[in-house]
């Protein structure tokens, strides 16, 4: 295996030097995915992305037929008439895939304007893959979502209500797919169904490996998604998580403060240890800041009335949490 991606003909050339099949970080992450999806549209974005990924291999697949010639009625040349079918039956699949999943699309479109409609707010956790985005959810929101130590332990989106005494109402947050360093342009284009449930929410939890030697750069990787998905502009809390992990001289004094991100950008910044529950009321409190209180009037244009009749007021939360 190649820890970074090459290209049709570099491959090609490496398994003629070589002696030996040659695989790129791209099949390994798919058979990862493949192993972990679940769900009907975890297991089609995974063959989405195999078969686009198949289409750009394909003519080096066919070397055995070089001494097959054309014939009547074809084009000619070694082994062309099996490439040009072999093309064919994969780009009709893509065509079948990508419709099925424009209706798991749609379906989730009509999930989402409902959830609008209810005036719901909704949260999404996203982060680097094993940044404990599943352990996270489930203690929030006492879920038994899988979590594991392993990369994308989680690859399809759950969501489940989550109730703010703070605020006294509930939001919705969903568990999103992990991401990861020079993740394939074809990857994203494939997983973008699971992907717009963060950039269609109203509040980021952006989940941090605190303990990881690599944060940095792994947060600008997850930044860099975000931006190509159109969720640069969602408002985030960013939640160092793994505080269990951290060396006791090493922990923050603490657990909620502020960090610049560049431009003047200011976003919060809490402390967490999903795993021993420290910190998660101060993320609890965040959240319902940023929430606020139940809005009296949704987009459907219901009015909520007070015992006497009257029209009750609008609450809005804080003009410094927009």
């Amino acid at each position: 295996f190649l820890t970074r991606a090459c290209s049709p003909a570099q491959q090609r050339n490496l398994e003629r030097h070589l002696g030996v099949a040659v695989s790129d970080r791209t099949p390994l992450i798919l058979e990862i995915l493949r192993a972990r999806a679940q769900s009907h549209e975890g297991k089609l974005q995974v063959e989405l992305a195999r078969l686009q990924y198949i289409a750009t291999r394909l003519v080096r697949r066919w070397t055995h037929l070089e001494r097959q010639q054309g014939g009547i009625g074809t084009r000619g040349g070694p082994g062309e008439a099996q490439i040009e079918l072999d093309r064919r039956m994969i780009g009709d699949r893509i065509k079948q895939v990508k419709l099925r999943l424009e209706k798991v699309k749609r379906q989730r479109g009509t999930q989402r304007r409902a959830r609008e409609r209810s005036g719901t707010y909704r949260v999404s956790l996203v982060g680097y893959t094993n940044a404990g985005k599943s352990t996270l959810f489930n203690a929030l929101v006492k879920a038994r979502t899988y979590a594991a130590n392993q990369l994308f332990a989680t690859l399809d989106t759950t969501t489940r209500s989550l109730y703010l005494g703070e605020a006294g109402r509930s939001v919705s947050l969903s568990d999103t797919v992990g991401f990861i360093r020079d993740l394939p342009h074809k990857l994203v284009e494939a997983f973008r169904a699971t992907l717009q449930e963060a950039a269609d929410a109203d509040l980021l939890l952006h989940v941090i490996d605190a303990s990881s030697p690599l944060l940095h750069e792994q947060q600008v990787e997850v930044e860099r998604v975000l931006e190509e998905i159109g969720a640069e502009s969602i408002p985030q809390i960013l939640v160092y998580n793994k505080l269990d992990a951290i060396e006791p001289g090493q922990h923050p004094r603490v657990l909620r403060d502020e960090l610049e991100l560049g431009a003047g950008r200011r976003v919060p910044r809490v402390f967490v240890s999903a795993l021993t529950g420290e910190g998660l009321d101060v993320l609890r409190q965040l959240i319902a800041e940023h929430a606020g209180p139940i809005p009296d009037t949704v987009d459907d244009g219901t009015v909520q009335l007070l015992p006497d009749g009257s029209p009750a007021g609008a609450s809005r939360p804080p003009a410094d949490y927009h």
